[in-house]
């Protein structure tokens, strides 16, 4: 017994021998392991650390564009395009304007109208400011400055110089300026206008007094400027990629003096639609199927691009307790200053006691590479009157179809 005993000792002393190698041979593999892979991490770690400080270095170098950058850019142009002599040299001078204006804000002051503008040499230059800029009035929209100079000569409209202040702190994230060109026509549509051109600024960023630095020149003979209007409207975006307008200014041109440079800061207005033209509109009520049917018959425009050549069609949103419907298009026409629709759409409705609806209409313009929106017409029961009146009729008029012309705006 006691040589068996003998015996299985040193079997088990020979097998824990014959162990330990291996279990020392993991040990320290698994610990080089570990030791890589804290290497590796503090690595990646590093790398992050020196990004995240190239990206902060860079984004307060972009943070605000420095005023002489700006205006450098302006006079130069933008993308490559150069100005004409004449432009180049009023657009210097105007920025000496506003650097003056600036030092001497006290007597800057706003006539009546253009008419009372001094008259001096040919390109004397005048600053008009609507409010200081040290102090703005409660609630204000904020404050845009912007100079204009006609030019007889090349029968041009150069606006330059555009800067905005005072707009909301939480709303100047990125903001930029829509510039539209709008002419009057006479028609029996109170205030019809006429879209001429329509441009758009650069978009400035993570600025509360952004300067943007373009210069834009419209084409217009001495007829046509006695019945146009310049509007500017200051647009904020968001991530999401939607603009809300935060307000506007309009400048009418009937009095502008040729080769006068003036230099105008004013204050931002709440922004108001222009009428475009006119769309005859049906509306159809069925209530048994818990549908509403929706006729789109003509459309009147006036822009003056319109060729045959360019198609355009109609987008029909409805819309009905804060629930939208799925939208639906039209077949492309010729853009003809009267295009024939004759489509109808039926979109799905709730219970009648509940037809609190919004029928928006919208014409776009397609070209070769990109649309433009031509107006909107707004129909339903909480909408101006004669929305409202059309909107009853069909309500009364169950299963009878009610048209009427409604305009459109932009």
């Amino acid at each position: 017994e006691e040589q068996d005993t003998i015996q299985k000792s040193s079997v088990m002393l020979d097998l824990h021998s014959s162990r330990m190698p291996f279990s020392s041979t993991w040990k320290y593999g698994i610990l080089a392991l570990a030791v890589l892979f804290l290497l590796v991490a503090l690595t990646i770690l590093t790398c992050q650390v020196c990004q995240l400080q190239k990206c902060n270095r860079t984004r307060k170098k972009k943070r605000c564009h420095s005023r002489g950058w700006v205006r450098m850019k302006a006079v130069n142009g933008i993308w490559g395009k150069k100005m004409p002599p004449l432009l180049h040299d009023a657009a210097k001078q105007s920025n000496e304007d506003i650097k003056a204006s600036t030092l001497m804000p006290g007597r800057s002051q706003e006539p009546s109208s253009f008419s009372e503008i001094p008259q001096g040499r040919a390109m004397d230059r005048l600053t008009i400011c609507t409010s200081s800029d040290l102090g703005l009035l409660p609630r204000s929209r904020g404050t845009l400055k912007f100079s204009l100079l006609y030019c007889r000569e090349r029968c041009e409209l150069l606006l330059t110089g555009l800067e905005a202040w005072g707009l909301p702190s939480r709303e100047c994230a990125e903001s930029a300026v829509r510039v539209r060109l709008l002419r009057h026509i006479p028609s029996h549509i109170p205030g019809l206008q006429c879209m001429v051109q329509e441009w758009k600024s650069r978009v400035v960023k993570n600025c509360c007094r952004p300067a943007f630095g373009d210069h834009f020149v419209f084409s217009l003979q001495d007829a046509e400027v006695e019945k146009s209007t310049l509007k500017l409207e200051v647009q904020r975006f968001d991530k999401y990629s939607r603009n809300a307008v935060l307000g506007e200014v309009r400048v009418t041109l009937s009095e502008l003096k040729a080769s006068q440079s003036l230099v105008l800061c004013k204050e931002l207005q709440k922004t108001t639609k222009d009428v475009v033209g006119e769309v005859l509109v049906s509306l159809k009520c069925l209530p048994i199927s818990q549908r509403i049917e929706v006729g789109l018959l003509k459309a009147k425009t006036t822009s003056p691009r319109s060729t045959a050549e360019n198609n355009v069609y109609a987008r029909i949103d409805v819309s009905c307790r804060r629930h939208r419907e799925k939208h639906q298009k039209s077949r492309p026409r010729a853009h003809t200053p009267l295009i024939i629709f004759n489509e109808t759409f039926l979109f799905h409705m709730p219970e009648p006691p509940a037809w609190d609806c919004t029928v928006l209409v919208s014409i776009y313009e397609v070209d070769s590479d990109s649309r433009h929106l031509i107006g909107q017409a707004t129909l339903g029961k909480r909408r101006a009157s004669e929305a409202a009146d059309h909107w009853g009729l069909m309500i009364k008029s169950i299963q009878q179809p009610v048209a009427k012309w409604h305009p459109l705006l932009i």
